[in-house]
């Protein structure tokens, strides 16, 4: 049985870097939004002579190794994003890359994805990426070939690789050795096991099962020698725990739990048979993080993204790296073993994101490349955080772009963007889609409406089971309170989004049809019901059907495809034929009920597309068809 990435993520954000001298906007084409970024993903390998990174020219992207001594490129494989695409790709030591690529499969009308393991050997006379997994006779063809575990910084020839060689769905963990293509068993596989996690020392620790909707971990007792079972829950239960990995210390890990209706960071020490737990980050009005991030240096844990470092060194060198771009967000993405060369991302007012080089020895810090080289300084808008009310009194953050040349006593038409997910949310960092419909003259609101990730379980709970409820009447909210604050007037104002986003444009035509004079729908959801039974075929059909709230025949009623003979108002529905998420077949059902009903509707699908918009023609041809429909529609 396969096993299906549940559920919706937003569409992807974008960024760029800073240059003063900006030019006119009115020129920018709309490839300048629409394109893939133009370099991304930049990682140093572990001496730091070298970094590799994700290049894009003209949609095509490469990966390409950069040798910091000799200055010379190293191109290691080329993709359009259309049927194959790079997952991600990590360090082995300083010569060797490990690649981790996607490509969509389909079976009975269902597509899913799969993955495959590549290798790339700078010191190969045949410098050519590899197939590192290939399953034996009478081995299981595993879906899913590329879940490392542990990089094993202390081994340059081997990883730990998590796979289902042997029994469909239930991986045991091999020692991979990556430079021969061989594999060792050093754990086998236990019922209902989905995941394995390893320490820093290499050693595989904890154990992840899902047995319908009950979730629990296994942990092996280094005083014992035994595993038991641990932190066991339903599944979006207020006692839900998520292990988040291993320090230095092999007794202690950490643990993402529910403290004070916020998700927080815990300390275990597995020494203890009571597995005592510290709290080491908590915010009273946000969730946290859930990334660990080492030293490269100690190996020991320095911090949890979102917070500061706890590690003294890393603080000292943040601060050192604020003092040089200041009035920024600066992110350290890499580092390396030494501690010396480092790959920082910035974003700020002006400038939504750049990549930069420095060096600790040598006290420098240089520009890398942008990824959006045509938005900068002047030309980049920006976001800024707002708060409104919703009908019931509950706060709701959202973020407002608005129109260059905004002048605050004239109205502009709008678009309600709510993200996908729905358990995700929005952020005050650049996305192309909302600087691209400001930059054309349009409002852009994207709220955190009910059901969005970082705001506490029970904000966030209102996704399980809630479609088409308070969520949908939050964006109705969001509406209203553009009228009532005089941005925009009531007839001036659309709504739009993709995946669970394309789903609440819908049914906001079908719940609240005089707020909203069109709808634009990428990749949307059209039929609970649809996904509640096509979720008979994967492994996590329990989970996927409990969070759609269990109850099959409530499901039509919130339901768009149902609704189509209400809908008053023009839509415009997007999809890729290749959808492996939200099938197709979401958005040609609802194509064929509106055209039953007599609607005024267009339909366009992209061929071999899939659900993030990652080949580039497809980001263009969808945001310039948003284009025309918003103009035709609003101004």
């Amino acid at each position: 049985m396969m096993r299906l990435l549940w559920f919706v993520l937003g569409i992807g954000a974008a960024i760029v870097h800073f240059d003063s001298s900006a030019k006119d906007t009115s020129a920018l084409p709309i490839e300048a939004f629409a394109s893939l970024p133009k370099v991304s993903q930049y990682k140093l390998s572990p001496q730091g002579s070298k970094y590799a990174y994700v290049a894009n020219s003209k949609g095509e992207l490469y990966l390409v190794i950069k040798d910091l001594n000799t200055g010379k490129l190293y191109p290691v494989t080329k993709t359009d994003n259309l049927n194959i695409k790079l997952n991600w790709f990590d360090w082995v030591d300083d010569s060797l890359l490990l690649l981790g690529v996607s490509y969509t499969e389909k079976e009975q009308h269902i597509r899913y994805t799969r993955t495959e393991l590549l290798s790339y050997d700078l010191n190969s006379k045949n410098k050519k990426t590899k197939i590192v997994i290939r399953p034996g006779r009478n081995q299981h063809d595993a879906q899913f070939k590329d879940n490392v575990i542990s990089m094993l910084s202390n081994d340059p020839e081997h990883v730990l690789l998590s796979i289902d060689l042997r029994k469909p769905n239930l991986p045991d963990v091999y020692k991979l050795n990556v430079k021969k293509a061989k594999l060792k068993r050093v754990k086998g596989y236990k019922s209902h096991v989905k995941s394995w996690i390893a320490d820093r020392q290499g050693n595989v620790r904890m154990s992840y099962h899902v047995d319908d909707t009950r979730i629990y971990y296994r942990l092996f007792d280094l005083k014992t020698e035994k595993w038991r079972t641990v932190f066991e829950h339903e599944a979006f239960s207020k006692d839900q725990i998520t292990v988040l990995g291993f320090d230095i210390d092999p007794h202690i890990f950490y643990i993402k739990a529910i403290h004070n209706d916020k998700s927080s960071i815990f300390k275990v020490d597995s020494s203890d048979p009571m597995l005592p737990r510290t709290l080491v980050s908590h915010d009273p009005d946000y969730d946290v993080g859930s990334y660990l991030f080492y030293s490269p240096v100690s190996g020991a844990v320095a911090k949890v993204s979102g917070s500061e470092y706890w590690d003294e060194d890393l603080k000292a060198l943040q601060a050192s790296v604020d003092q040089a771009l200041p009035d920024a967000q600066n992110s350290i993405q890499d580092i390396d073993n030494r501690g010396n060369s480092y790959i920082v991302y910035s974003e700020s007012k002006t400038d939504s994101g750049s990549y930069l080089l420095g060096n600790r020895e040598k006290n420098t810090i240089q520009y890398l490349d942008q990824e959006y080289p045509h938005i900068y300084g002047e030309t980049y808008i920006g976001k800024k955080l707002v708060v409104y009310k919703t009908r019931d009194n509950i706060e709701i953050e959202a973020y407002i772009t608005l129109p260059r040349a905004y002048q605050a006593n004239l109205q502009y038409p709008a678009i309600i963007l709510p993200h996908g997910g729905p358990y995700t949310r929005d952020y005050e960092t650049f996305d192309y889609w909302s600087e691209f419909f400001a930059h054309n003259g349009y409002i852009v609101f994207q709220p955190n409406f009910r059901g969005s990730f970082g705001y506490g379980f029970e904000f966030a709970k209102a996704a399980i089971g809630g479609w088409g409820k308070a969520m949908q009447d939050d964006l109705e909210d969001a509406a209203n309170w553009l009228v009532t604050n005089k941005y925009s007037q009531q007839d001036k104002m659309c709504i739009a989004g993709g995946s669970y986003g394309g789903y609440a444009a819908l049914m906001a035509l079908v719940k609240h049809p005089d707020t909203f004079r069109c709808a634009a729908s990428f990749a949307g959801v059209s039929d609970l019901g649809l996904i509640y039974w096509e979720a008979e075929r994967f492994t996590n059909k329990d989970i996927v059907r409990k969070q759609l709230g269990g109850d099959r025949a409530k499901l039509d009623d919130v339901s768009p495809v149902n609704f189509a003979k209400v809908i008053k108002n023009p839509v415009l529905l997007i999809h890729g034929s290749e959808d492996s998420v939200v099938p197709v077949r979401h958005s040609r059902n609802m194509a064929k009920a509106l055209k039953l009903a007599g609607k005024d509707f267009k339909y366009i699908e992209l061929d071999e597309g899939d659900h993030h918009l990652s080949y580039q023609p497809h980001r263009i041809t969808t945001l310039e068809a948003m284009l025309v429909f918003f103009n035709k529609q609003l101004m």
